[in-house]
């Protein structure tokens, strides 16, 4: 780790690092994949510096490459601002959550004081998978590489993969993907976050124990992933609704057959998982696992996710990106990435639509009959958007329900790190079997 200087002045803090950091800056391929673009015609300059400081280390990036130099935030286009103990946590060999990213900090629901974007906010959005690689970059040259867990090659792959036709209220008639595996007793399905698709679940459908213990699915929502869009409404104007996303639902567990399945998803499908476990008689369903799921969340929304002025390909993976555990290993996360980067226009801000105050379920958590439909709340630690202790409050309201944080997981714990995210897993279903009636 660097000399631990004060973070009032973020360069001097990271003066004894600063040889190592520009030699990453100019031989990092993932910075260089960011960077290296014909379009990028003129030098665009960014800042990242400490509050009450005009010291700012500069980043000035031009086709192909960066590189770093100190000056004042007025030659920047933008400079990151925080705290000088915000910059010493996110500076840390392991960060705590939420300073395990910037975005974290900056905040999204749930606000910290002293973060600042300064400057062209524009600017900073198209600019986010290059000031996050550098903030990255920056953290290996001061605390030398991350820790990350030990990554699981696969060797055999069990899903298979197939359509089906569903039929959901305002999405009507859908030609939706999905894939299979396992040959337990226990049927569940699995449900994707917004955003993305069902790819997040292949660890954990490969995984040897779920394998033996249950029959898997997990399908991509019309629109997403693999599957036909809707055809009852345009491009770009996707939205998500309870009603929509239950009847999708219950419409594939009745095309398939299942019978008393368990639920299971994370985020927007951990709120989801909410309502149908309120609804449970209407989808057939016979248990839920929400992940990272509460009663209610809502926030100020912006649109950098559905702008014409804003690549959704590259703003859309990076917004979620720092939501993740910093000890993830580098391919899930990429895969993570890579998901958010690979779907339609307006998909991620319509299912957001549900996420961020379209889904309400506070005067009815108590009505959950967890008897007929347990219900067990699993929430990865490093996740800021929807926290352990949002989760937890909300078990609180359910009569018999039961939440579990996750030590080492973030806001896509099936993908992050299925090995570490499977134990937990089984618990919850352990629990559904023995306490259903």
């Amino acid at each position: 780790m660097g000399s631990l200087g004060t973070w009032d002045d973020f360069p001097q803090a990271l003066s004894a690092s600063l040889p190592r950091f520009k030699e990453l800056l100019q031989s990092d391929g993932q910075l260089k994949a960011f960077t290296t673009s014909n379009a990028i015609d003129a030098p665009t300059t960014f800042g990242i510096k400490s509050s009450g400081s005009d010291n700012t280390l500069l980043i000035t990036v031009t086709n192909g490459k960066a590189e770093a130099s100190t000056g004042k935030p007025s030659s920047t286009q933008f400079t990151l601002s925080a705290l000088p103990q915000q910059w010493e946590e996110h500076f840390k060999s392991v960060p705590t959550m939420p300073h395990q990213s910037y975005w974290g900090m900056f905040g999204m629901n749930i606000k910290q004081k002293g973060i600042e974007v300064q400057g062209d906010q524009n600017a900073f959005a198209h600019w986010t998978h290059v000031w996050r690689r550098t903030l990255e970059l920056i953290h290996d040259a001061y605390c030398g590489p991350m820790q990350e867990d030990p990554y699981q090659e696969p060797t055999e792959d069990h899903l298979v993969g197939r359509y089906v036709y569903i039929s959901a209220p305002i999405w009507g008639k859908c030609k939706v993907f999905y894939e299979t595996s396992g040959s337990g007793s226990q049927p569940i399905v699995f449900l994707h976050t917004a955003g993305s698709d069902s790819r997040q679940y292949h660890g954990v459908m490969n995984d040897s124990r779920m394998l033996e213990k249950c029959t898997m699915y997990a399908f991509d929502l019309p629109g997403h992933g693999r599957s036909f869009p809707s055809r009852n409404y345009y491009p770009g104007a996707h939205t998500n609704t309870e009603e929509s996303y239950v009847g999708c639902i219950a419409s594939f567990v009745k095309a398939l057959g299942l019978h008393k399945p368990i639920i299971c998803g994370a985020s927007m499908a951990g709120q989801v998982c909410l309502a149908v476990a309120i609804r449970h008689q209407e989808v057939g369903a016979g248990g839920t696992i929400p992940l990272q799921g509460s009663e209610y969340l809502n926030m100020e929304r912006q649109w950098y996710d559905r702008s014409p002025y804003v690549n959704q390909s590259l703003f859309n993976p990076e917004w979620i990106y720092g939501m993740m555990s910093p000890t993830a290993p580098l391919p899930n996360k990429q895969l993570v990435w890579h998901t958010y980067s690979a779907q339609a226009y307006g998909i991620f801000h319509g299912d957001l639509d549900f996420y961020f105050g379209g889904w309400d379920g506070r005067s009815r958590m108590a009505s959950i009959d967890t008897k007929q439909c347990p219900v067990y709340m699993l929430t990865g630690e490093y996740d800021w958007s929807n926290t352990p202790s949002m989760s937890q409050a909300t078990a609180d309201k359910i009569p018999g329900a039961k939440h579990k944080s996750m030590p080492g997981l973030g806001h896509f714990p099936a993908t992050e790190n299925p090995a570490r995210f499977v134990p937990h897993l089984i618990e919850a279903i352990d629990h559904i079997q023995t306490t259903r009636s």
